[in-house]
């Protein structure tokens, strides 16, 4: 599955809105984008708060605590569309559960004069989608995945559509590449260049290393932490 070949421009997405449903005239409050070229994080990002025109419904604000209040003074959605497409436009969507907000971003379009459907603009990944054929039968939410593959996102307390993208961006990379650091490569190879010329053959006419070996108290309290190891975990490598 790695081996999908990906856009050299990447834009990760994600939304909030006042409700689950589109259809039922629900809108986008918030967009949130990072953009990555070649698998690296360009600082580049798009980030609006939107007015809806509209209530919020109570469960959504509990999600991301956005209120009416807060988006009193906020630009509509066409407002902020010709920027939001320019950024869009020629790059590959990453959005988790990209049907959602395909759906509010489409659903927006329609409300506009001279849009087209966001497939028009950009192609689109899922990694909602990728994640259940890389790992079936379990939770891929995108808590799950920052649990599975070690993202810190203890920050979180609620959803932001920019910093879910930004946690999507690092979940994306290790996923699809095994990528760890968001570093730069020439960086990487720099740092490693150094540590090369720092490293030194020793001659082999150097002094024997000095042995320290382990008095009888020291090795039963060894043994002791084995036992205890084998009785919780079920078996000891160790002790075989």
């Amino acid at each position: 599955m790695n081996n999908r070949k990906f856009a050299d421009r990447l834009v990760v997405l994600d939304t909030e809105t006042t409700g689950l449903n589109p259809q039922e005239g629900h809108r986008i409050i918030e967009i949130g984008c990072v953009e990555l070229i070649n698998r690296r994080l360009t600082g580049n990002r798009f980030h609006v708060y939107i007015n809806p025109d509209r209530m919020i419904d109570a469960g959504a604000i509990e999600v991301h605590g956005i209120t009416n209040e807060f988006l009193e003074d906020k630009p509509r959605f066409k407002d902020v569309a010709e920027d939001f497409i320019g950024f869009i436009t020629g790059a590959e969507l990453v959005i988790h559960n990209a049907p959602f907000d395909v759906g509010f971003i489409n659903h927006e379009f329609s409300r506009l004069e001279n849009t087209k459907e966001v497939g028009s603009y950009s192609k689109i990944f899922d990694t909602l989608t990728y994640a259940r054929k890389k790992h079936p039968g379990q939770r891929n939410s995108l808590d799950a995945l920052c649990k599975r593959y070690g993202i810190d996102n203890s920050h979180r307390d609620l959803h932001g559509a920019l910093l879910d993208a930004e946690i999507l961006a690092e979940v994306f990379l290790l996923m699809t590449g095994g990528q760890a650091s968001l570093i730069e490569d020439s960086q990487q190879k720099t740092e490693t260049t150094k540590t090369d010329e720092k490293k030194q053959q020793l001659p082999i006419t150097r002094p024997a290393l000095k042995v320290i070996q382990c008095n009888e108290d020291e090795l039963n309290v060894h043994q002791q932490r084995l036992e205890a190891i084998e009785k919780t975990s079920g078996g000891c490598i160790w002790s075989r």
